[in-house]
């Protein structure tokens, strides 16, 4: 198995846990959504733990994406490729804080029955800040680092003829449409896990899950892979040395190795 073939079902196999395990990290912490969620998390602290540990795995598969396809981009494009792992990396970062900043109500929550539950109280204040900057993180800065992680490999595949152009294209705009369901979300003209929102997204997640079947089944074009191969072998292959000339006794010139 050579390495673009390994590279393309690395990829393929981390599209699918990241587009399979992510989804369910939301039923787990659907409680969030409740007008009495702090007075239940305690109660919930499986579920919360649970859907922590989803994310994570989501984001950590995200990131490998990006390093698994960066040798075989690299060959097209250096920069963007390694602009892709970037943008992965801040995403993991982000989806990984803000998860691990929900696992902070647990505590907070027996704090808040331990003190009888109080209507008012600074209990509500800060969980309110807990899982709104949870939300903002996870649904502004993550999504928009994906998005631009995302649409820069697409752009590569649609420009090196790696995969088909029709796949890569529709990436290109579904990924658009993600980007723009940010900007939404920031200027809260759509909610957090809002009917608008995930229908905004949906269409990057279909593409996804059809890139990693792709992927792991037929892999990158074989013609393609040949081309930037020997681009890159001659790009690395030594230049011979051109020939010095130097003056005879009689002025003309000789090539220095006959002398």
């Amino acid at each position: 198995m050579n390495t673009f073939r390994q590279n393309a079902l690395g990829a393929g196999l981390l599209f699918v846990v990241a587009d399979v395990v992510g989804p369910f990290a939301f039923p787990a912490l659907a409680f969030l959504n409740e007008p009495g969620y702090l007075a239940t998390t305690a109660s919930h602290s499986t579920s919360l733990m649970v859907g922590v540990l989803l994310i994570l795995a989501m984001e950590l598969a995200c990131s490998g994406i990006a390093v698994w396809l960066y040798p075989v981009l690299s060959k097209e494009h250096e920069a963007m490729a390694l602009w892709a792992v970037v943008f992965r990396g801040i995403e993991a970062i982000c989806g990984i804080v803000a998860a691990v900043a929900l696992l902070a109500l647990i505590p907070l929550s027996q704090a808040f029955l331990a003190a009888g539950a109080p209507e008012t109280s600074s209990f509500q204040a800060l969980g309110t800040m807990i899982v709104s900057t949870s939300d903002w993180t996870r649904d502004v800065v993550m999504l928009f680092a994906w998005g631009l992680g995302a649409l820069l490999y697409n752009i590569l595949f649609f420009k090196s003829g790696l995969l088909p152009r029709w796949l890569a294209g529709w990436g290109i705009v579904a990924i658009l449409v993600h980007v723009a369901s940010c900007g939404l979300r920031l200027f809260d003209v759509i909610g957090p896990t809002s009917p608008l929102q995930v229908a905004m997204l949906v269409p990057s997640g279909l593409q996804e899950l059809t890139l990693a079947v792709w992927l792991i089944i037929k892999g990158f074009d074989p013609s393609t892979v040949a081309r930037l191969s020997a681009r890159e072998a001659s790009a690395s292959a030594p230049r011979e040395p051109k020939a010095v000339s130097v003056l005879t006794d009689t002025g003309r010139p000789q090539p220095q190795g006959a002398l």
